[in-house]
């Protein structure tokens, strides 16, 4: 009878243990898609919201990159009036370990200027870097893969 009650518990241990991982790991996929549908997602019209949107859920890193070019990328998408819109194709977890996680996402961008107004297919295959910080996922790290 003990030993039902010790393989009992340790199951729904074991269960809990797993439910939280997955979780876990469902939102830093859906934090990194986010990303990606924001930074592919852009309009001459509300460009400022758009690149404040991305800083909000940007740290380290990436924020330190992308923190100094806010007035120069909305000044360039405004005077050439880019159009962006983004859509994800696939997302899935590469790595992970206690705070971070590293998200492979491929996303496509349909890109319209204002001296074409043909949208133009641009593909994207990302590895995003999520960083957890008192329950809040944001991106530290975005960079191209092959």
């Amino acid at each position: 009878m003990i030993a039902l009650l010790v393989a009992v518990s340790l199951l729904a241990w074991l269960d809990h243990r797993n439910s939280v991982r997955d979780t876990r790991r469902t939102a830093e996929i859906q934090a990194a898609r986010q990303m990606v549908l924001n930074l592919t997602t852009i309009h001459p019209d509300t460009a400022k919201q758009d690149v404040e949107r991305i800083l909000a859920d940007a740290s380290g890193e990436f924020k330190a990159e992308f923190d100094g070019r806010i007035d120069p990328f909305v000044g360039i998408v405004t005077e050439a009036k880019v159009i962006t819109n983004g859509e994800i194709i696939e997302a899935g977890l590469e790595r992970e370990d206690g705070t971070d996680a590293d998200i492979l996402v491929a996303a496509r961008s349909m890109v319209t200027n204002g001296d074409d107004a043909q949208p133009t297919p641009r593909d994207f295959r990302l590895r995003v870097t999520i960083t957890e910080s008192d329950g809040r996922y944001t991106t530290s790290k975005v960079e191209f893969v092959a």
